[in-house]
């Protein structure tokens, strides 16, 4: 009878693990005094169940860095007492190791089972992850003001001047200079203003600008995007609640996923 051989790595306590996501979410990057520049992340394991990865120094990540729909595998250990919410890990980043990406056509079907009609029932579930199709949706902008630009552009100078000898360069991030809104009605009617914290909403717009030289017709572009085609072929809102505020939900991620079956593109 062959010996079976143990997993040194998944062999751990309880406040420890390791485990494999599919990446959904990753917010707006955040600058903190203790830990700098840092990105929350959020996705689901093959289980479905939802994982919330933080603090991930994502630009720092390297030849480890991850995109939506990607797998990727990683250690972890217990927030501490600082975060209570079940979902949350702390991610050791030397640890992570990024996989295949999900297939399109795989999307709609991995992910229609956990579709909530609100925060609502995510709460009577426990949860503070959630996925939720809106039943009507606006999508707007406001221009920044040149305080808050200034004040976001000190932070991450701050944060890449925070390295050690042994940390890539990092160079200083320049902040949108656009904050992104909903205004939606979810599943059981009840009406909700959210501001988009998706840092890929916010790569969207630097994309289209770079491509069609206009924060004008950018913005245009985008409300195509997000007022017309998305709501028309399929959109779904990730949620997630603050961890001092756990009544608070946060809009952090915006996700094409079709209404039909057989279809189910992310951007």
């Amino acid at each position: 009878m062959q010996k079976k051989v143990s997993n040194p790595i998944c062999s751990l306590p309880p406040n420890k693990g390791c485990e494999e996501v599919v990446i959904l979410v990753k917010a707006l990057p955040h600058v903190g005094q203790k830990r700098g520049e840092t990105v929350c992340c959020a996705g689901l394991t093959r289980k479905r169940e939802w994982r919330r990865q933080y603090p991930i120094h994502f630009r720092k990540l390297e030849d480890k860095k991850f995109r939506r729909w990607q797998w990727i595998k990683y250690d972890w250990i217990s927030p501490g007492s600082g975060d209570k919410r079940k979902e949350s890990r702390r991610v050791q980043e030397d640890t992570i190791i990024p996989a295949e990406l999900m297939p399109p056509q795989d999307r709609y079907g991995f992910l229609e089972p956990i579709l909530m009609p609100s925060t609502r029932v995510a709460i009577e579930h426990d949860m503070s992850l959630a996925l939720v199709r809106p039943r009507e949706s606006k999508f707007y902008w406001k221009k920044k003001t040149q305080d808050q630009i200034k004040l976001e552009a000190a932070a991450y100078k701050a944060a890449a001047t925070q390295t050690s000898f042994l940390d890539p360069d990092l160079a200083e991030m320049t902040p949108c200079p656009y904050a992104f809104h909903f205004d939606w009605i979810d599943q059981e009617g009840a009406r909700h203003k959210s501001t988009c914290d998706d840092w890929e909403t916010s790569a969207t717009f630097y994309r289209r600008q770079r491509e069609l030289c206009s924060d004008e017709k950018a913005l245009e572009s985008m409300s195509t995007t997000f007022n017309e085609e998305y709501p028309k072929k399929g959109m779904a809102f990730v949620l997630g609640t603050h961890s001092r505020r756990l009544t608070q939900w946060l809009l952090v991620g915006v996700i094409r996923l079709d209404h039909n079956l057989q279809m189910g593109f992310g951007f």
